[in-house]
């Protein structure tokens, strides 16, 4: 079951309170488990993408940004990676915009999620810090608009520290400035593959990795298949990723 926090918006101390009794929660309930099953520094997405990225994979303990050319390819995307991740996942946002049904289709369970409301920027920004300081936590997503480096530096910092996974989710915007973020990606939807009109086909988006410390921007069409929890790309080649519009 889902556990939602901060149904309404609180104070400050009351977040914390909130929070503290939450990972507190968290640990009781095994957060020793959770950590051995995160397993890799860095969490496998498609071979394609892997071999793309100098880490094999995504890496743990650092901040990825998230650009969402279409909202529901990209909750897919991030909902994929967070199950990936392992552990206990917070979804800290201003308003409830997860659907956690619809994130089980891949692969992140509702009993792995807790949803955090923040409607206030700060309080969001403190949020994220503090759950990605929390080695009980497998992963922290922040739905988020504009955000200055300084502050992102900090989230990137309490990643290391925790070793947590971190994601930024922010529209696609042309004038999106970028983060510290160690990677950056945009999501899009793409055709399906389906043949049939009465059947809507697996999930295909477009994933451009727009910037990469030490790798280079490429994009892929990906599938994701949830009969098997696998993620294929397109003749397992990579493309180049389009260049961002300027305003």
């Amino acid at each position: 079951m889902t556990t939602p926090l901060n149904p309404a918006p609180l104070d400050r101390p009351a977040l914390i309170s909130a929070l503290r009794a939450r990972i507190a929660r968290m640990e009781r309930a095994g957060a020793a488990e959770a950590l051995a099953t995160r397993g890799e520094d860095a969490i496998p997405l498609a071979p394609a993408i892997d071999s793309a990225l100098p880490w094999g994979g995504l890496p743990r303990a650092a901040l990825h940004e998230i650009l969402a050319a279409e909202p529901g390819a990209a909750a897919g995307f991030v909902a994929l990676v967070l199950a990936r991740a392992g552990g206990t996942v917070l979804w800290i946002a201003p308003e409830p915009d997860a659907w956690p049904p619809g994130l089980a289709r891949f692969g992140l369970s509702p009993a792995q999620l807790v949803l955090v409301r923040a409607p206030r920027g700060q309080d969001a920004l403190w949020a994220m810090e503090e759950t990605l300081r929390c080695p009980a936590v497998g992963a922290a997503l922040l739905v988020t608009g504009e955000l200055d480096l300084t502050a992102a530096r900090r989230l990137q910092l309490a990643a290391e520290a925790g070793g947590v996974l971190g994601l930024l989710l922010r529209p696609d915007e042309d004038n999106a400035a970028p983060t510290a973020a160690l990677t950056r990606w945009r999501i899009g939807a793409a055709p399906s593959d389906s043949q049939s009109p009465h059947d809507l086909g697996d999930p295909a988006w477009s994933l451009d990795l727009l910037r990469c410390r030490g790798g280079r921007p490429a994009g892929w069409r990906a599938t994701w298949h949830e009969g098997q929890a696998s993620l294929v790309t397109e003749d397992g080649a990579a493309r180049n990723a389009p260049a961002r519009r300027r305003a």
